[in-house]
């Protein structure tokens, strides 16, 4: 009787859903300040990271809500009879898997993508210091745009909006760092702050003092790059190894085994 009880229950939710009578996307919508309560605080970069700047972070972590709270709806349906405080719980903690379990995806895509991703912003601001040179720091990243990588091209356009308007604080800068938190953002923002107040007389040993700390934080990505790659085929030896040593012992039990037999 208990299995009939959840189907119907199920069947119900499903036809209250879909005639929407119960909409979810609206109750979310509804409470929306609450739910980014939820939100990490590094969601926002590892999805542009994922899918690039045509995603939405904010539509796909309505997306883990949602989710979450079906689940729990469903499994609160399985679990109705003789409801108790653990069963509460499992109701609960299964949520929470759902919601965070697209994260934890997100961002092991990031670290297998680590060093690649890290490595856009040196690159970025190698070739925005030929441009500083000849222009102001705002008027270099307004003119590098068009080449800069598509993962930073929305956080540069707000940058220059923020400076456009009148921001002539290190505000803008430290937001686009916070935005994207790779490797040194914040050093190399502060960096470029600097050298946008800098004086005329004083640019070029400014300039000099960004290149070298670009060309250091390019050497770290290029050491990083080659561990990781000597790790890689380091473990790779080791298994092959080991491959090949089990296999040797199965050979010689089956030798054995059979000079026995």
């Amino acid at each position: 009787m208990q299995i009939e009880i959840i189907i119907i229950a199920v069947i119900v939710f499903g036809i209250m859903t879909l005639g929407g009578q119960i909409n979810i996307n609206q109750m979310i919508s509804d409470n929306q300040m609450l739910f980014l309560k939820l939100k990490e605080s590094d969601w926002d970069f590892f999805v542009r990271a994922r899918y690039g700047n045509n995603a939405n972070p904010d539509v796909l972590f309505n997306k883990r809500i949602k989710n979450a709270l079906i689940v729990m709806v469903l499994a609160f349906f399985f679990m109705i009879q003789d409801l108790n405080a653990v069963k509460i719980l499992v109701i609960f903690v299964l949520g929470v898997f759902i919601f965070k379990m697209p994260y934890s995806d997100i961002k092991k895509f990031y670290a297998r993508h680590m060093h690649e991703i890290d490595a856009m912003l040196p690159h970025y601001l190698k070739s925005l210091e030929i441009l500083i040179q000849h222009y102001t720091v705002p008027v270099a990243i307004g003119k590098s745009m068009a080449d800069a990588p598509e993962i930073f091209k929305e956080g540069l356009q707000e940058m220059i909006d923020a400076i456009n308007s009148g921001d002539d604080s290190i505000e803008p800068y430290m937001e686009f760092a916070r935005k994207y938190p790779v490797r040194d953002s914040m050093r190399m923002m502060r960096l470029l702050y600097r050298l946008s107040l800098g004086r005329q007389e004083r640019k070029q040993e400014q300039i000099l003092t960004f290149s070298r700390s670009i060309s250091n934080l390019q050497q770290k990505a290029r050491e990083t790059r080659y561990k990781n790659r000597l790790e890689k085929m380091e473990g790779k030896t080791m298994s092959m190894l080991i491959t090949t040593g089990l296999g040797v012992m199965i050979l010689l039990v089956l030798a054995v085994m059979q000079l026995m037999g």
